[in-house]
């Protein structure tokens, strides 16, 4: 993909982003409706652009892992007893990620250390929401989710070293991964500890943020 190119799709997907934060803002669910499904649709469409087809394995995966994250954005916009099911497809897409980050990469001991980071940044965010989290199912579904989210930047990680891989896509993949824990701890913060004014804003920016890195992750 051209530079340029990419450049008109991140310009396409941040104006898209900023309508649906500001509709967030000003409280106009209708727009919210609109946007908020369309920027990711335009995150799928650029990953469908980048597109490359010696990759074609790697691609598939990244695409199928923002098919769930769309189902997941338009739950999470829907009432909040549709909480849980956009938990449950972010984690499908999380697992999916980790998949698509491990092909080619494989599983060896010597990647282990760089779990550390991941895991222990999930652990401290799921100590840091455990008293304000409501009931035991939504405990355990905030662990489950944490620990999804740590082995798919795990796997991102690994993907940056691994020798057979470019090093822009690693390197896009594993910011992608980082601006995701970024997103998703914002999130939990926001709704289950200490809600701020701009914790939609930043939640949404960055999780954006996350996917276009990741979608652009399969241009090699």
């Amino acid at each position: 993909m051209p530079l340029g190119t990419m450049l008109v799709w991140a310009a396409a997907v941040a104006a898209c982003a900023a309508c649906e934060i500001a509709a967030v803002q000003r409280g106009d669910r209708r727009s919210v409706y609109v946007f908020k499904p369309l920027t990711t649709i335009l995150v799928i469409a650029a990953a469908m652009w980048a597109f490359a087809p010696p990759h074609r394995a790697y691609g598939e995966w990244v695409l199928a892992g923002l098919a769930c994250s769309l189902a997941g954005d338009v739950f999470l916009m829907l009432e909040d007893r549709f909480f849980l099911a956009g938990l449950a497809s972010f984690l499908v897409s999380q697992l999916v990620y980790a998949r698509a980050f491990t092909l080619g990469v494989g599983l060896h001991a010597t990647q282990l250390p760089w779990l550390a980071p991941f895991a222990f940044f999930a652990l401290m965010v799921v100590i840091a929401l455990w008293k304000g989290l409501p009931g035991g199912t939504m405990r355990g579904a905030v662990v489950v989710y944490a620990a999804a989210i740590a082995l798919m930047a795990w796997r991102a990680a690994a993907r940056l070293h691994a020798p057979a891989v470019p090093f822009r896509s690693g390197a896009l993949a594993l910011a992608g991964a980082c601006l995701f824990l970024a997103s998703d701890a914002t999130l939990a913060v926001n709704r289950f500890r200490r809600p701020f004014r701009l914790g939609k804003a930043v939640t949404d920016a960055t999780y954006w943020a996350a996917q276009f890195l990741i979608a652009l992750s399969v241009w090699p």
